[in-house]
């Protein structure tokens, strides 16, 4: 596998950070610590501190090292232990790296939380649909074609849709498999319209935009503790932000910066960004507190973030609901009204 390609799950990159961090502050040395997490790794793990060991037995820095994994170190990490190895601050960052990982993986568990619901739910309408379509359709159909009964309009649709499965099995399945297989291939190569597309919805749009602001302000506050420079710090956090106007926002901040300004200006003239943001942001200029109002900022949206959350929560289980018996209801009647009608002519019989 490429470095570029190895990822780590959340909670062993937690564990990671950690561990380093105890052990460096413990007293010993970066190599010393790789050595002794890799006495107990295993899969991914393993395979990443042999190459970061590697890299640091030929004399590479950390940050050298771990920026071949991109996937588990971004560019802000990578930029922050950069900055702590040259200060000689490794501990203490690496102390604030823990803190900050950890609450970087909670936010994240927040949003997935949020969406595991109506996943399930989705899954389970489309299996129970796939269940009547493959099972129960076909034996009714054989007793209705029997019957010579006429069938509605939703009933025939029905009928046609399982027989198409049953016997086009291997056609459908590839039509089906090209179709996700297209759709991946269109996402890899236009992922940016398709994000774009994604986060424009309703609601969809706000919730990117407060995620978009934790990170930017969470990433923000790391680099500038870590005493890198602010025009260089807003371009790292171009990375950890999706929507594009937040991009542009950060870009128009880092354009100002560099002609001598102070950020805030160029966040006025975004209207993406908030104005009780901005005013944050102009204290800490002002009090050359910069840091500590990301801090803040960060603390702020992401409690924003889980307020909008469980409230679309509220809003889309009774939505979710509703549709699914809709759907669930219109094939059972689509079932019931002709064995009703057939009913109905025995009876005048």
């Amino acid at each position: 596998m490429k470095p570029s390609n190895l990822s780590l799950p959340n909670s062993e990159k937690l564990g990671l950070i950690s561990n380093l961090s105890t052990m460096v502050n413990a007293g010993l040395t970066i190599s010393e610590s790789v050595d002794s997490l890799l006495e107990d790794s295993s899969g991914n793990l393993k395979v990443l501190l042999c190459g970061i060991q590697s890299d640091i037995v030929q004399g590479k820095p950390l940050h050298g090292a771990i920026a071949k994994y991109p996937k588990v170190f971004d560019s802000v990490m990578v930029a922050i232990i950069k900055a702590a190895e040259e200060s000689g601050t490794i501990d203490v960052v690496l102390k604030d790296l823990k803190v900050i990982v950890k609450k970087d993986i909670e936010f994240m568990d927040k949003i997935r939380s949020a969406l595991t619901y109506p996943s399930v739910i989705v899954v389970v309408f489309f299996s129970v649909m796939l269940l009547l379509l493959v099972y129960v359709i076909p034996k009714i159909a054989d007793v209705f074609t029997r019957l010579q009964v006429e069938l509605p309009l939703p009933t025939k649709i029905l009928i046609g849709t399982s027989g198409l499965i049953l016997d086009h099995t291997i056609p459908t399945l590839v039509v089906l498999g090209s179709s996700i297989a297209l759709s991946v291939v269109l996402y890899n190569k236009k992922r940016d319209l398709f994000l774009y597309a994604f986060f424009s919805l309703p609601y969809v749009s706000s919730i990117a935009r407060q995620i978009d602001l934790t990170r930017f302000s969470r990433s923000m506050y790391l680099l500038l503790t870590s005493a890198i420079p602010l025009y260089s710090a807003l371009e790292l956090t171009q990375a950890v932000v999706v929507k594009r106007e937040i991009k542009d926002a950060i870009q128009k901040s880092r354009e100002y910066v560099g002609s001598g300004k102070r950020m805030t200006d160029g966040l006025r003239t975004q209207k993406s960004v908030p104005s009780l943001m901005v005013k944050i942001i102009e204290v800490g200029e002002r009090s050359g507190s910069l840091d500590k109002s990301m801090e803040d900022l960060s603390e702020y949206f992401d409690y924003q973030v889980t307020n909008t959350l469980a409230y679309l929560m509220t809003l889309l289980e009774p939505v979710i609901l509703v549709f699914v018996g809709v759907a669930v209801g219109t094939m059972m009647m689509a079932i019931i009204a002709p064995i009703y009608n057939l009913i109905g002519q025995v009876g005048e019989i």
